[in-house]
């Protein structure tokens, strides 16, 4: 922008405030604008500055644009042709400047500050009246230059120096503006100062330094903001001149004493200054510092404020220097040791030490220093008697404030570097005064006075103090560490419980063991404290918050315990097993992270429990981790590792899944660390490698995705682990054979000797270790179990049984798909399999998850193809009878074809195990077996699995054994001479006996084998003939086996095919029971044409020859009979056929009993005459059988209907019209006394009934024997009702008319039901009812129902109500 000078040179009147000077040359003159809002300063109002630099001239302009100007203020710049330019004010000072090249404006200011440099935006002007006054300065300020300098400078170096005046006058305005009471405008100020000092630090420390000169009126508030930045721009100078040095530590000198309205803020700020010159050059402060300290003056407080940040760790030294200043300081406080004589001093020193603090969370650097000093001090003190003198004096201080007591502790324990005699004596006195009785016994939190507060945590300076003792005088500890830990445990036990006891205690231990570690000769100490120890740290775990973590204890405590034992503690199994589950539990028993948080929120500094490296748990968790890896090293054995593991499974099957996942961490880790310090020895073999797998294998398909990458890493480094270990102990066995030749189809194995340790793959074919993190779940698993023993398989398959009774679904499931997995891959090998089907068994009742349990079925299929006698063996343990879960496995077993053959030969194996229990006295010992148990559950178990259909084809198959078997299996529980019913005498015994049911059981297997099998027909004589009873009696059991082969001999030829050939094996049986059962059957047999088919006739003949010489009188005289058969005999046949006459004319007798025997005859000589028949004289016995169907003796009645029914049977298939005539005319009368009176007439009654119902080849023979045998009631009559009535016209009319002439009956009950039976044809067949009755007969059943509707029957009643009137309905139709 054009301006036009005035002709009046050194005018000040010009609008723009500049001079008349400045206006000669359009090119002499140029405005630099900056402004200090560019750099990010918020929203703070700072109005910018512009510099005028006119050339040629001696005057710049640095004013704020549309301020008035200020004639009264000029700034001269001065020079020499020989000296750099210069900036004179009020004081002259040389400011190196910088040059700045083609910016319009200054940009001076521009670069910000990324050190380390102090912020100082926290730092508020006070609110104080007097603090807010400042001087006032001008808007404008002139740089004048002497016409001698001018012509002295050239053009490059009059550019410079334009550009270093700018950056001093812009400076100058930021320390000027410092003066401010806006925070905001003081934190950017503070900002650009610091950014300007680190393009060009000389330049602001000389104008800081000038504007100390030249302002030493400025507020302390002012001087406070200026000591602030001056630190900061020292701190991030990379050096300091010697001259600046002595200037600035005169400054802080000089203003360290000071007192003013910002008391010790000011004393501090001017003392930092001091500190931060001491990053440059430490040695001339020191030397400021020893004069001040020696004077036999106490030391002002900001003297000690500087020694403390020099000493404090986090002061502005370096190692070398810190070390050389810290055997200064040691100097300096041997020479001041003749102060402590000083009362004066003393008092002082004393009065420092106990002054309270403005917090008591934080102590100020130089009360820390000062305890630091004055124990020092007393170390330097050659006379003891001093040094418990002033030890007594500051222990009977107050020891309310938790930095006091650290101070103290601080104190003593330097001093007992020197002095450890005199220091214990001291503690030793002041342990035992009556203030510290008191407060170890007699404290109550509610109304303290101030005096007992003074004590209540003296207990907690006196641990501290016992620490620092240890870390002070660690080269001399060795021999007091027992009496030390002996009153460290007796505070700890009998203060009162809080936590500044916990952590003072936790300090102390830390801090001595830390001593005891860096001693030599510790490890070969006894120390007799250390069990003690340990058992005070547990309690301190165990007394730790269950739920919330907010200080470092756990970790500390934990962290102890690894220190002290590496020092190898003399503590037994159990102590040590205590010990490492409090550990855990402290750990793994935290609630979660976000649980931790929310408890800890309320806290004014709450602890970063975050799972982050550095934070509070992780700190934890990493100490607890040490602790396992410690264990392990100290004793580097597989027993000790499988110690630890033992304890980490327990939290590896917790259900809460924060901590499954922090044991799995904590195991990884601990395998991570034997992977890379392998110190187990190579020959020792691992313990329980099958468990650890099988826990992190299930943990692998756990819901928490972290915990399943912690398992796989796991299994991972497991596997490394194994290889690596095996490997070397393989080339260290010297014994190892060399690699077999195998074939191809035959699995490599290798041994070490032991068959039970030998590795299911060879070495070589291992998978590789760089790939096994890369591999899935179920592959992981599978290449660890190919590096498994046998031992170690099955310890993984218990490990997996045990999980199935979980109640986790997850870990039940994954257990189930591990089981599976290894015996799919392994099933082959594995031995002890009885033990484990028990445990599966066991478990399998618990599973709740169906797939799961489809698993473990499955493998028990996979594992009986290889093991089925020992899963047999085992199975039937448990299965007397089997409940639902035995049964499942029993299907399980047989799931496969050839399994279930294997699983029933098996069984009938077990069945033939049949020992008699041994005769013993009352009072000698009893047997280990009272009874062949598992015979009777082989019993059990097959008749149950008859019904299953895994088994139905095989049973099928193995019809004629079965069968065999279970007829040998109920003649050998008779043996046992078994009550029907459990006896009152019986009760008292062992329930391993066996019971009345064991009959009943067999005989329901044989049942069951003939309803299940086909043969039903077999079962349905039996049923009806309710023969099943006879096998329930040693005198009766022949004639029911003798009634069975009857009935197949009566069935499908095939069955007397099958059973004869397996006949042969049971009559060479040593048993005499089989062979008893198989000539019984052989008897029968011979009366079947199918018989011939298999054997001969001669070689009958001579089976049953051979017999006659058996050991057995009964299966002798068996043989015999069988000898007599009319089959070898054929001649017998006429002459019995001869004698049938006068049997049936003896029917006609009077005595009931003859009739009974006679018929009977008469049903022996049909069974004899076999398939020869009787011929003609069938219809003369069909006659005389049915004439006394309604005989009133209850015998003869029962007799006749089974003579009658044997004549079916024997002419079946053969019968003459005449017969089946008969056979017509007897239905109504066998169908009516079914509800005879007589229990024998009715059994015979439905037996006959089948059997004619069979011979007239009726339909539904099955559905009518079901009827006949169990159903009852109005269904069951229909049935049968209207099967009679469905025949024939001619038929329909003969049942008909016999119903009809029951009605005549004087028996009341066969009147009423054929009067059911009359009125149930009347409804469902009337048209064929009015063809065949008449009008008397009308009449009859008119009258007859008349009579029914009196019967005390309400049923009865209505039927006969509404028969009456229906039948005017079918009178109507007859006509």
């Amino acid at each position: 922008m054009d301006r036009k000078p005035s002709e009046k040179a050194g005018s000040h009147s010009m609008a723009d405030g500049t001079s008349p000077a400045l206006s000669q040359s359009p090119r002499s003159w140029g405005w630099c604008e900056a402004s200090p809002t560019g750099g990010g300063g918020g929203d703070s109002k700072v109005e910018p500055w512009q510099v005028q630099v006119v050339a040629g001239a001696s005057r710049v302009v640095l004013r704020s644009p549309g301020s008035p100007p200020s004639p009264g203020k000029s700034w001269r710049l001065d020079a020499e042709p020989s000296s750099p330019p210069t900036v004179s004010g009020p004081s002259d000072a040389t400011v190196p400047l910088r040059r700045q090249d083609s910016h319009p404006g200054p940009g001076l200011v521009s670069s910000h500050l990324s050190g380390s440099s102090r912020d100082l935006s926290c730092r508020k002007a006070p609110q104080s009246s007097g603090c807010r006054d400042r001087v006032a300065h001008p808007t404008t300020i002139l740089l004048c230059k002497s016409k001698s300098s001018q012509a002295a400078l050239a053009p490059q170096e009059h550019r410079a120096f334009l550009e270093k005046a700018c950056s001093a006058a812009i400076c100058f305005k930021m320390l000027r503006d410092l003066s401010g009471s806006d925070s905001t405008h003081l934190n950017y100020v503070v900002k650009k100062i610091k950014s300007m000092a680190h393009e060009a630090p000389s330049l602001v420390l000389e104008t800081i330094h000038d504007y100390f000169m030249d302002n030493p009126e400025v507020s302390s508030w002012h001087k406070l903001q200026l000591f602030h930045v001056l630190e900061t721009v020292i701190r991030v100078s990379d050096s300091l001149e010697d001259s600046w040095e002595k200037a600035f530590i005169k400054l802080a000198l000089e203003n360290m004493a000071k007192s003013t309205e910002l008391k010790e803020a000011y004393q501090d700020a001017a003392s930092n200054l001091l500190v931060a010159v001491c990053k440059h050059s430490w040695r001339p402060v020191a030397r400021h510092l020893e004069t001040e300290v020696l004077r036999g003056v106490f030391p002002h407080r900001s003297l000690l404020y500087v020694m403390g940040v020099l000493t404090s760790p986090q002061g502005p030294l370096s190692q070398a220097d810190k070390a050389s200043w810290e055997e200064q300081l040691s100097k300096i406080a041997a020479r001041s040791a003749r102060f402590l004589n000083s009362d004066v001093w003393s008092k002082e020193l004393l009065w420092a030490l106990t002054k309270p603090d403005q917090t008591h969370q934080e102590q100020p650097p130089e009360k820390a220093f000062l305890f630091v000093f004055y124990g020092l001090i007393l170390q330097a003190e050659d006379n003891g008697a001093t040094v418990r003198k002033h030890l007594q004096t500051l222990l009977e201080t107050s020891h309310r404030w938790p930095k006091q007591r650290e101070g103290m502790a601080v104190t003593v324990g330097l001093a007992a570097a020197r002095h450890l005699e005199d220091v214990w004596a001291v503690l030793e006195h002041f342990g035992q005064s009556d203030p510290i009785k008191c407060s170890l016994h007699t404290f109550s939190p509610k109304g303290l006075a101030s005096e007992d507060l003074q004590w209540k945590w003296a207990s907690s300076t006196i641990l501290l103090a016992y620490g620092q003792m240890a870390v002070k005088a660690k080269a001399h500890i060795l021999p007091w560490v027992d009496n030390i830990l002996s009153r460290m445990i007796f505070f700890f036990r009998y203060s009162s419980w809080n936590e500044t006891l916990k952590h003072s205690f936790l300090t102390a231990v830390l801090m001595l063991v830390e001593a005891i570690s860096c001693t030599s000769g510790a490890h070969s100490h006894q120390f007799s404290q250390l069990s003690e120890l340990l058992e005070c740290l547990m309690v301190l775990l165990q007394k730790e918050p269950k739920d919330v973590l907010y200080t470092p204890a756990r970790q500390q405590a934990i962290c102890v315990i690894s220190s002290l034992w590496k020092l190898r503690l003399p503590l037994d199994l159990e102590k040590k097993s205590q010990l490492l589950s409090t550990c855990l539990h402290s750990v793994l028993g935290l609630p979660l992270l976000d649980v931790l948080e929310r408890h800890t929120c309320l806290f004014l500094e709450p602890p970063n429990i975050q799972v982050r490296p550095g934070t509070l748990y992780n700190k934890t968790s990493e100490a607890l981790d040490q602790l396992l890896q410690t264990f392990l090293e100290e004793n580097p054995t597989a027993d000790e590792l499988h110690f630890l593991l033992s304890h980490l499974f327990t939290w590896l099957v917790s259900d809460k899944a924060h901590e499954r996942q922090r044991a799995v961490n904590s195991c990884v880790g601990l395998l991570k660390f034997l992977s890379l310090n392998p110190h187990l020895d190579p020959k020792e073999d691992f313990k329980r490698v099958g468990q650890l797998v099988a826990m992190l294998g299930v943990l692998c398909q756990d819901p928490d995705e972290a915990t399943q990458g912690s398992s796989m890493e796991g299994l991972g480094q497991l596997y490394q682990l194994l290889m690596g270990q095996r490997a070397e102990a393989s080339q260290t066995d010297a014994l190892v054979p060399e690699r077999p030749q195998a074939s191809s189809d035959e699995a490599l194995r290798w041994s070490s000797g032991d068959q039970k340790a030998r590795l299911l793959i060879p070495q070589e074919v291992a998978f590789p270790k760089d790939r096994i993190f890369q591999l899935g779940s179920s592959q992981v698993i599978k290449e660890v179990m190919k590096r498994l023993t046998l031992a170690e398989l099955t310890d993984l398959i218990w490990t997996t049984i045990e999980g199935l009774g979980s109640t986790s679904p997850f870990r039940v499931q994954a257990a189930a798909s591990m089981l599976l997995a290894v015996i799919q891959e392994h099933g082959a090998q594995l031995e002890t399999v009885a033990n484990l089907g028990q445990a599966i068994h066991l478990q399998l009742g618990s599973v709740r998850v169906p797939q799961a349990k489809k698993d473990v079925l499955l493998a028990v299929t996979l594992l009986a193809r290889n093991h089925t006698p020992e899963l047999v063996a085992a199975f039937l343990d448990f299965s007397t009878p089997p409940d639902s879960h035995t049964f499942q496995l029993w299907r399980a077993l047989g799931a496969e074809p050839p399994g279930s053959r294997r699983v029933l030969a098996t069984l009938l194996a077990w069945l033939q195990e049949r020992p008699l229990p041994t005769q013993t006295s009352n009072s000698g010992p009893q047997p280990k077996e009272k009874a062949p148990l598992r015979s009777m559950a082989a019993m059990n178990t097959l008749c149950k699995l008859q019904l299953a259909r895994e088994f139905k084809d095989t049973v099928q198959e193995a019809y004629p054994q079965l069968l065999l078997a279970f007829l040998a299996q109920v003649h050998y529980i008779l043996e046992l001479h078994l009550p029907r019913e459990p006896q009152p005498s019986r009760k008292a015994q062992e329930a391993a006996m066996p019971s009345a049911q064991s009959c009943s059981m067999s005989l329901e297997a044989l049942r069951s084998l003939l309803a299940t099998t086909g043969h039903w027909q077999s079962f349905a004589q039996l049923e009806l003939q309710d023969a099943w009873p006879l096998f329930t009696a040693m005198d009766t059991y022949s004639k029911g086996v003798g009634l069975l082969a009857r009935a197949i001999v009566q069935g499908v030829c095939g069955q007397v095919k099958d059973v004869t050939r397996q006949l042969l094996h049971g009559l060479r049986s040593r048993e005499e029971r089989e062979r008893k059962v198989a000539i019984l059957i052989l008897n029968e047999f011979l009366h079947s044409p199918a018989l011939l088919e298999v054997l001969s006739e001669q070689d009958a003949l001579t089976l049953l020859a051979q017999s006659l010489r058996d050991p057995s009188p009964e299966v002798r005289a068996l043989s015999l009979q069988g000898l007599g058969n009319i089959l070898f005999h054929p001649e017998k046949g006429s002459l019995l056929r001869r004698q049938l006459p006068h049997f049936l004319s003896g029917f006609f007798q009077n005595s009931e009993p003859v009739v009974v025997h006679l018929m009977g005859t008469v049903s022996e000589v049909l069974h004899r005459l076999g398939a020869q028949g009787v011929g003609a004289q069938s219809l003369s016995v069909a006659v005389n059988a049915r004439s006394f169907f309604d005989d009133e003796r209850e015998g003869v009645r029962a007799a006749a209907m089974a003579l009658f029914g044997d004549l079916v049977a024997s002419m079946a298939g053969r019968e003459p019209r005449s017969l089946r005539t008969q056979v017509h005319q007897s239905m109504v009368p066998l169908l009516l006394h079914l509800k005879d009176r007589c229990p024998a007439v009715i059994t015979q009654a439905k037996f006959t009934f089948y059997r004619c119902s069979l011979l007239l080849r009726w339909r539904l023979p099955h559905t009518l024997f079901c009827t006949l045998a169990w159903e009852r009631g109005l269904s069951a009559r229909h049935f049968l009702w209207s099967h009679l009535l469905t025949q024939r016209q001619e038929e329909f009319s003969i049942h008909l008319s016999q119903a009809l002439s029951y009605l005549h009956s004087r028996n009341h009950h066969l009147k009423t039901w054929a009067a059911l039976f009359l009125g149930y044809a009347t409804c469902y067949h009337p048209q064929a009812v009015s063809q065949v009755v008449n009008s008397g007969d009308l009449k009859l059943l008119f009258s007859t129902f008349k009579g029914l509707q009196k019967e005390p029957e309400p049923g009865i009643q209505g039927f006969a109500t509404r028969q009456l009137s229906f039948l005017p309905q079918v009178a109507a139709s007859q006509k």
